[in-house]
């Protein structure tokens, strides 16, 4: 650790080297990003497969970036991040620039906070915390359950217990919600993060949903949704932007949701693939199908439930299963945190484990509402963050 404390200061201050944060401007895209910083693009982005090419489409706008500059304000290293987990390493070596993908180093940190109702659940929130993310949250998840318009009270109890993660010493990515509780007409109203990813209220029934919890009957699940995964196939650092359901070949694959048919035909790596547009800007995407079934085309509207294919292994594939992701607006989201079972309530060993976290999340609900708490840690800048800069670039 003396070490690379050492090697740090000496390389920031000896050769002066300098990392500038900068951030990704809305409508920017990774090949004018090149072309501005006088970087080749077609060693950059023309040499990358289309999948790589894909990732660089994910840049958000908003997002803080680093570039670590050398004594003459040359370009040595740049770290894009992509996503919550993954981003893009530009690095110089034998005088040439390179590019891979690589884990994001982040803290997660839990915080909580509880107050009293001012006006809105929203603008609550948004006082306390400044986050708009986490005020967006927490009126979808008792969105369906809950009047906020007619049954808040000025006064009424607000609790929240959430994890955010940071990078570098700033906010980075999505809030998860834990648990949170409102108080309306003097009754507690619990929503619950469970062990299987899902929320549930405090009789243990599955927050409402619109979309079937699994689009293949009997399946396991082989792989989860994840920003950071080492593919098995190409060996490199790669998002897996869905779930994996193993069965068999030929095994029907239903509808998650009602919609119309976008896609349904071969598409590079997720081989056949058809593609679902639902409301409010959601879209599911099964891949690697086998085949479709008859009458299944673009343009065809589907109900939820009803079969569109079946089981396979084509394109990019170890083995046949259905590859099923979930898209908002374009953006990738965990199906799990959102696809969920309207009739769904645990019950025997599921559910008494769910009582022993919600009693958990219970005595820490009291504790911060009535020491009225505010638990809000962040974490200092930590320039040793900047080591990959200086040393190894694959650590993180």
């Amino acid at each position: 650790m003396i070490r690379i404390l050492f090697l740090l200061l000496f390389t920031t201050l000896v050769f002066a080297a300098s990392v500038d944060r900068h951030r990704w401007a809305n409508g920017e895209t990774y090949l004018v990003f090149l072309e501005k910083n006088n970087l080749p693009s077609k060693l950059l982005y023309y040499n990358l497969d289309k999948d790589d090419q894909r990732l660089t489409e994910e840049m958000r706008s908003g997002v803080h970036y680093q570039i670590l500059r050398d004594t003459n304000k040359s370009i040595e290293q740049i770290l894009l991040p992509l996503n919550d987990e993954l981003q893009i390493h530009i690095y110089k070596k034998d005088a040439a620039y390179k590019f891979e993908a690589i884990p994001i180093i982040s803290t997660t940190k839990t915080e909580a906070f509880a107050t009293k109702i001012v006006s809105s659940p929203n603008y609550t929130i948004m006082k306390e915390t400044g986050s708009r993310k986490l005020a967006q949250i927490f009126t979808a998840s008792f969105r369906n359950s809950l009047n906020f318009k007619n049954d808040i009270r000025k006064g009424d109890n607000l609790v929240m217990i959430y994890e955010q993660k940071y990078r570098l010493g700033e906010v980075f990515s999505m809030p998860t919600l834990k648990v949170a509780m409102i108080e309306m007409h003097h009754k507690k109203h619990y929503i619950y993060l469970n062990d299987d990813e899902r929320y549930y209220d405090e009789k243990g029934h599955e927050v409402e949903g619109f979309l079937l919890a699994r689009p293949v009957r009997g399946a396991r699940i082989s792989s989860y949704f994840t920003k950071r995964r080492w593919h098995p196939i190409l060996h490199k650092w790669k998002a897996h932007l869905g779930i994996d359901y193993a069965a068999r070949r030929g095994t029907p694959i239903v509808a998650a949701g009602s919609g119309t048919i976008i896609w349904a035909a071969r598409m590079g790596s997720y081989g056949n693939l058809v593609k679902i547009r639902h409301s409010d800007g959601y879209e599911t995407r099964y891949a690697h199908m086998k085949s479709f079934r008859r009458g299944i085309h673009k343009g065809r509207r589907v109900k939820k439930g009803q079969t569109i294919g079946y089981v396979g292994t084509t394109g990019r594939s170890t083995g046949p299963h259905l590859h099923f992701e979930l898209r908002k607006h374009g953006r990738a989201v965990n199906p799990l945190r959102v696809v969920q079972v309207t009739t769904k309530k645990l019950k025997g060993k599921e559910y008494k484990k769910f009582l022993k976290l919600k009693k958990k999340y219970d005595a820490d609900i009291e504790f911060h509402l009535n020491n009225a708490t505010k638990f809000v840690k962040k974490p200092k800048f930590e320039p040793i963050s900047y080591i990959h800069f200086l040393g190894n670039k694959t650590d993180g």
